[in-house]
């Protein structure tokens, strides 16, 4: 598990440095910042790791994160994914990625509506 933790780290901080040091991406810039300031604090850290682990790779989520997901709203979910699944390094798979997230997306929503 802390394998695949690190992993997952890994590739937020090259996206990050990607997106930080790379001219072609100074538009998503601005997105990013958005996602940030209106997305991802809406859930914790952890769980925002947990999604990110269980859309590209094969991590799990608990049902208290399904529930922040869910509160967290179905545009933000979609856009965050989406957002990374558009780097150059995960792209050549972001159809698989999106039908990951649309299904965890679906059980999220699933486990809040019986909590």
């Amino acid at each position: 598990m802390a394998y695949t933790t690190s992993r997952i780290t890994i590739v937020f901080i090259v996206v990050a440095f990607v997106c930080a040091f790379v001219p072609a991406f100074s538009v998503e810039d601005a997105e990013a910042k958005s996602l940030w300031n209106t997305c991802l604090l809406k859930i914790s850290p952890k769980c925002a790791l947990d999604v990110i682990g269980v859309v590209f790779e094969n991590g799990t989520i608990t049902d208290a994160c399904c529930q922040d997901l869910v509160q967290e709203g179905k545009m933000c979910h979609d856009s965050l994914i989406k957002y990374i699944a558009e780097r150059p390094l995960l792209v050549s798979h972001e159809t698989q990625y999106l039908k990951k997230s649309g299904d965890l997306w679906t059980h999220c929503v699933s486990i809040s509506q019986t909590a």
